[in-house]
């Protein structure tokens, strides 16, 4: 991946910076937590950390640290994935006073749980050069007011997975723009009745938002120390009437996200294509990379622009929080450094097959190219195609105070989409209406 200039990096920084000072303003009394609590060994016994995570090939991380750190413990436990319950046993535990030091938390997520207060302000333990080992739109999404709080592990960018026989047997091409994906869709259930482009996943509003983003949408952003919901602007009603259209002509599957449905589409050839992320190439792998006759026949591409374009939102991506109650940030720090920054810390994370993980940190990128097996995807250097990816992350992106409300929302009112009683639209009216009665149930200002 080609470095961005000093002064690319100084204007993604600055901007980063002044959006910041306005949102710490308006993340209640969590921004004047303190990130100076520290750690070290006792009477030469080891520090011991609690962690709580899902991603895959966590385990995999903590064995090696702990192997390669005498005197830093850490205790692992595996939780559902955030939107399936690990979220609330987080805040559960924070309100009950016995969260672990360290968790992980997605980047929608994290000004949630800081305005919450449940995170603590680590700006103490993570210096320039630290920072500067990230992405700069990563670290724009752990940066509040000039504070940090999470170290990021991913910046998965958004990319295209495709079945080559089928597109080939079609005789499509990969599409390079959104209405070539329709016209592709359009020939490939002509050739094939039986089998669609994509789905659209009823349950995962992030991806939905990841292509509003990718298409110049600002959903949140702050005036002054006043929030502003925009999820009705002309960028993301663009994405939801496009999307509508193919799930009116039926030229999309509708299902839930990674469900048994969703596999064995995948596995019967009856999807052709999935609209994900970075981290996609470790989930089709896994649960298709045993199924007979597949092998080798799948391979990503950049996402479809809107004007032929480069251009790319952010869907999911992980970080490494440390919980307020806990005594023990600077082992945790160091910890989560190790995890997101050494070649140790990410090989331990790929290497165990499952994960294909695009490092925040861009200097361990040739460590998880060399890492993940591609003989699923013929041998692409399919890292490749996600640095190309996350060079068009388009900055300045900001994830509201409440995205747990508003998600809640749009997977209600999508649900109305898959029974054909509602639309996306209609989804995102809903969600804009929830969203600013939550600014204002939790006394934030609310810009008009």
């Amino acid at each position: 991946m080609r470095s961005l200039s000093l002064s690319r990096r100084r204007a993604l920084r600055a901007g980063a910076t002044l959006t910041a000072a306005t949102l710490c303003a308006t993340l209640l009394a969590a921004c004047g937590s303190s990130g100076d609590s520290t750690a070290a060994a006792e009477d030469g016994k080891p520090v011991s950390l609690t962690f709580w995570g899902w991603a895959k090939g966590t385990k995999e991380v903590v064995d090696a640290f702990n192997a390669s750190h005498p005197n830093t413990r850490v205790a692992f436990e595996e939780i559902p994935a955030g939107n399936a319950g690990g979220y609330a046993k987080l805040s559960n535990a924070v309100k009950a006073g016995n969260a672990p030091d360290v968790f992980n938390v997605e980047y929608p997520q994290l000004p949630d749980f800081v305005s919450q207060g449940a995170v603590q302000d680590i700006s103490k333990l993570v210096g320039a050069d630290l920072k500067a080992k990230y992405l700069p739109q990563a670290t724009e999404l752990t940066s509040f007011g000039g504070r940090t709080w999470a170290l990021p592990l991913d910046s998965a960018p958004q990319a295209f997975y495709y079945r080559k026989d089928l597109f080939e047997k079609a005789g499509i091409t990969v599409p390079k723009t959104w209405e070539e994906f329709r016209t592709a869709a359009q020939k490939l259930k002509a050739a094939n009745p039986e089998t669609r482009i994509a789905t659209f996943f009823p349950d995962d509003p992030t991806i939905f938002e990841a292509l509003a983003w990718q298409n110049g949408a600002r959903l949140f952003s702050t005036a002054g120390e006043a929030w502003k919901s925009n999820l009705t602007g002309p960028e993301s009603r663009k994405v939801a009437a496009y999307w509508q259209q193919l799930v009116d002509e039926d030229l999309v599957r509708v299902q839930p996200s990674f469900s048994q449905q969703w596999t064995a589409s995948l596995q019967k050839g009856e999807t052709a294509g999935y609209v994900g992320a970075s981290w996609g190439a470790g989930v089709l792998k896994s649960n298709l990379g045993t199924t007979p006759d597949i092998n080798g026949k799948w391979a990503v591409a950049q996402l479809p622009g809107w004007d032929g374009a480069p251009a790319s939102g952010m869907l999911g991506g992980t970080t490494f929080a440390v919980s307020k109650g806990s005594k023990k940030a600077k082992a945790a720090v160091e910890f989560a450094t190790w995890a997101t920054t050494t070649p140790e810390g990410i090989r331990a994370r790929i290497a165990s097959g499952t994960s294909s993980s695009y490092p925040a940190a861009t200097e361990l990128i040739p460590v998880a190219k060399q890492a993940f097996n591609t003989d699923f995807y013929g041998g692409q250097d399919i890292y490749a195609v996600y640095a190309e990816a996350a060079k068009s992350i388009r900055p300045g992106w900001t994830w509201g105070p409440a995205m747990g409300v508003t998600n809640g929302t749009l997977k209600d009112s999508f649900g109305k989409v898959a029974g054909k009683t509602g639309t996306i639209d209609n989804a995102l009216a809903a969600a804009q209406q929830t969203t600013l009665a939550e600014f204002k149930k939790r006394g934030l200002k609310v810009a008009q």
